[in-house]
This record gives structure tokens, C-alpha cells and sequence, in this order.
């Protein structure tokens, strides 16, 4: 049952998880593949090597094939050679991976259930957010601002586009520990990174909203 906390740091209330988060199942196999399909969409695929015809020189051959008491080459060009070119090296290409709507759907409702599960989830009553100070914020966080640096990872998930999500931003973009993101952004690599999720309170009836299309 996560608690929902003012700008102050203080409870005013206690809310029930959502019934989709009450799964104890974790399809771990499912997990697996949302996260991989996230690390490889994100990858650049730029990695480029050269091949022997594509390096300028190496036209003619280096000595006679006999007599020198020298191995044969005929360029220098030829992989063994220094600045020659690379046998099976990376090429530009694509790590896109796909997986369906249904996987990532129950991949991000196990990893937040998971969260669920372990109270490592709170929410946050952003409305008129007046914080303006990173100390005040980690204070907010961590019950004081100095175990911001040893207190656990946290994630803030604000909704896009939220009136308070740029003041949230600003606070906590100094401390260590903590990142900042929005419902729209957050995948299932980012839940199980951090320790602990902070939801706006519009944040959380948008993640509710989209999982099950109906309004939290």
C-alpha cells in the first residue's frame, strides 16, 4: 500500500495498488526480453570497420613473389598488415528488435508489481510543487538531505507534460541518486534500475490508465 507525500515530506494519505499490480507471477522470461529489446533499440549501430578493397593503396605487390627469402604478400592491404584491412569486422547495422504490445504490456506491469510488492514505491502530490532547493528536495526524499548520498536509488515519474514536472526536474537534478522521468519515457530497464520509484500522483493514473484503459 504505497503512501502519498506533500512537498513537505509528510503522509497525507495511505492508497490501495491498483489490482494489476498485485500480481505475485513474474514472468521472468518476458522481463528478460523487454529489457534486452530496450538495451538493442537503443544501441547506435555505427560501429564501422574497413575491409582490404575499401583502403586506399595497396595496388601493387609489395616485392616479387620469389627470392627474397621474404613470406609471399601481395599487398599491403592484406589483414596481417599494419593499417590493412579488418577480416569480419563490425559493419553499420540495425539491433532493433520487436516484441508484441502483449509481452511489453505484462513485462512493465511485472516489474512494477514487482515494485508494488516490495513497498518500494511511493507517490506524490505534486500539485503546486514549491520545492526550490536540491537540499529541500533530498530532504523530501530521504528524510534528510545528507543521506541523499548513500540512500537508495530513486526514480521520479512525473506525467508528461505536467505543470510541476520542470520544477521537479530542476530540484532533483543535482543529486546523485536520483533521476527524473516521465510516464510516457518509463520502460522496464528503468524500473529495475533504481531501488525505489516516486510517482506523481498524475503520473500514476496515467500509467493506470494506460495499462488497463480505464482512469485510476
Amino acid at each position: 500500500m504505497p503512501s502519498v507525500i506533500d512537498a513537505s515530506g509528510n503522509v497525507v494519505r495511505e492508497v490501495e495498488a491498483h489490482d494489476i499490480f498485485k500480481s505475485s507471477k513474474m514472468p521472468s522470461h518476458t522481463v528478460f526480453r523487454a529489457v534486452h529489446r530496450e538495451f538493442a533499440n537503443a544501441r547506435a549501430g555505427t560501429a564501422s570497420t574497413k575491409k582490404r578493397d575499401e583502403i586506399a593503396g595497396g595496388g601493387r605487390k609489395p616485392w616479387r613473389q620469389k627470392g627474397t627469402g621474404r613470406a609471399r604478400q601481395g599487398s599491403i592491404r592484406s589483414p596481417q598488415w599494419r593499417h590493412g584491412g579488418v577480416v569480419f569486422g563490425p559493419r553499420p547495422r540495425r539491433y532493433n528488435e520487436d516484441l508484441n504490445k502483449k509481452e511489453r504490456r505484462a513485462a512493465l506491469i511485472a516489474a512494477l508489481s514487482d515494485r508494488f510488492g516490495n513497498n518500494a514505491v511511493m507517490l506524490l502530490d505534486a500539485a503546486g510543487f514549491d520545492v526550490t532547493k536540491t537540499a529541500q528536495c533530498a530532504t523530501l526524499l530521504f528524510g534528510e538531505a545528507k543521506a541523499a548520498k548513500s540512500g537508495p536509488t530513486t526514480l521520479i515519474v512525473h506525467a508528461d507534460g505536467e505543470v510541476s514536472a520542470r520544477a521537479v526536474s530542476r530540484v532533483a537534478r543535482n543529486l546523485r541518486r536520483v533521476a527524473v522521468t516521465n510516464d510516457a519515457a518509463l520502460d522496464v530497464k528503468d524500473i529495475l534500475r533504481y531501488e525505489r520509484l516516486v510517482l506523481t500522483t498524475a503520473a500514476y493514473e496515467r500509467i493506470v490508465e494506460k495499462l488497463t484503459g480505464k482512469v485510476a
